[in-house]
């Protein structure tokens, strides 16, 4: 039996899909409006890019709450649970909240989806961003920390005027959509960078810099750019993460622990520290708010250890640029002989060039197809695809997700000390095994006798002040 608020989710996942696209602003202003504008409630940090803008955005909130303010943190998509897109001070809101917060603002999504601007109701991703704006202002929060959903020009979010835009690597991802080259892709997710914002900007391939450069002087907007204003100098493995060096406003902050794994997330450490940076003017944070604030930073799948024995990683890697940087820190910090595969692809990936890049660096894959959604490609065609990659002896098919852990934990046992798991290819495939092992009574994630200890943290004696 559902109960109202499972009836309220099913309501609004019912609306217009996220990855289908009515390219317009003219909705969610028309919602803002409404509500009195709940986006120009609180100066807002608003993160766009290919990969990297969900793990920049933690970070950035981590930040923040360190040096004392409130924020409002609004991501996509949500790996479990709908409200932890809308987090208020870290957490989600409850359930509770976001029944009242979606009692509020019905009227008036009703009275826009009359309208049918541009010939369509409002669409579920307009309706959780005009939630989220109302849910800050509401708050109230003193910082709005917005990550973009699809693209910069015309993503819902983009009806906020933020101080700072952030920029993250720029590569080829949703090509249908946002076009087949890096400068159309750049040109499009460029339209965050407003009139007269900062715009703190990764490093990027110079098709994609070229068109970020140019936005900016064609807005006035102050560039802070990686490399030139602010860099990682340092990364070292360290006990359940990595040691970090980054090059701030100031100058170098050292000793921060960054309680994730990889060059990428690293990066995206002093990223994140270069916007807040930036909505403070350009005055750098004390080290200790920031040593304390990357301390804090939690970032579910992630490289997440989501079960000790055999060990099960949990990664939300679904592009050939995310699954590089993926698999690079995988063979970093976890050392999995063999390591087998739990993949599972949406129809309009780049689905044989990331399944190379496994191939590289996973013995063995088991295929499964997602059951939330109708995008996931079939396990079949997903299976011929990956015998191309790592051949027919090293592939096999799961009929559905919990087929494919049980399957992939049983190969890694059977090869004794040394085997795990890796589940990668898709946010939604990350969502669904994660809801697996932590989910409500789940108890997978407890079984183990012993625990698993990546590379990262196997340090000798001498080296335990790491």
């Amino acid at each position: 039996m559902t109960n109202a608020h499972d009836e309220i989710v099913a309501q609004l996942i019912g609306r217009w899909p996220e990855h289908r696209i009515a390219p317009s602003l003219a909705r969610i202003k028309a919602l803002c409006d409404l509500l009195g504008n709940p986006e120009k409630s609180a100066p807002a940090i608003q993160i766009a890019g290919t990969n990297g803008k969900g793990s920049t955005a933690i970070m950035v909130d981590a930040l923040l709450r360190s040096n004392g303010l409130r924020t409002g943190r609004f991501s996509s998509p949500h790996l479990v649970d709908l409200t932890e897109r809308i987090c208020i001070d870290g957490d989600p809101i409850s359930h509770q909240r976001f029944d009242e917060l979606w009692d509020d603002i019905r009227p008036y999504v009703e009275m826009v989806d009359a309208q049918q601007l541009d010939g369509v109701s409002m669409t579920f991703f307009e309706v959780m961003t005009g939630l989220a704006y109302a849910a800050f202002a509401d708050a109230p929060v003193d910082v709005m920390v917005v990550e973009v959903g699809l693209g910069g020009s015309w993503d819902a979010t983009s009806v906020v005027e933020a101080q700072v835009a952030v920029v993250c690597p720029i590569d080829l991802d949703h090509m249908h959509i946002l076009g087949d080259t890096i400068e159309e892709i750049a040109g499009e997710k460029a339209g965050v960078i407003k009139q007269g914002a900062t715009a703190v900007i990764a490093g990027q391939q110079p098709e994609a810099a070229a068109v970020l450069l140019e936005r900016c002087t064609e807005v006035g907007a102050r560039m802070v750019l990686e490399g030139r204003d602010f860099a990682l100098l340092e990364r070292t493995q360290a006990v359940g993460g990595q040691l970090l060096r980054i090059n701030g406003a100031e100058g170098p902050v050292g000793d921060i622990h960054l309680p994730v794994y990889g060059e990428h997330m690293a990066r995206n450490a002093a990223l994140a520290l270069a916007a807040v940076e930036a909505l403070l003017g350009g005055r750098a944070l004390q080290p200790e708010v920031v040593v304390d604030g990357f301390a804090a930073v939690e970032a579910p799948a992630r490289l997440e250890l989501i079960r000790k024995s055999p060990p099960v990683v949990l990664d939300t890697c679904h592009n050939p640029h995310g699954a590089r940087a993926t698999m690079a820190a995988l063979d970093e910090n976890f050392d999995l002989t063999p390591t087998v595969g739990v993949v599972a692809m949406m129809a309009d990936k780049a689905v044989d060039e990331v399944l190379s890049i496994f191939a590289e660096h996973m013995d063995r894959i088991i295929v499964t197809k997602v059951s939330s959604t109708d995008r996931g490609m079939a396990v079949e065609e997903l299976a011929d695809r990956a015998i191309g990659a790592f051949g027919a002896e090293c592939v096999s098919q799961a009929p559905n997700v919990t087929a494919a852990i049980d399957m992939a934990m049983e190969f890694a046992d059977l090869a004794g000390t040394g085997g795990g798991v890796v589940v990668a290819g898709s946010v939604i495939l990350a969502g669904e095994v994660r809801a697996l092992f932590k989910g409500p009574g789940a108890s997978r994630a407890e079984e183990a006798d012993e625990q698993y200890i990546p590379v990262s943290r196997r340090m000798d004696d001498e080296e335990d002040e790491w």
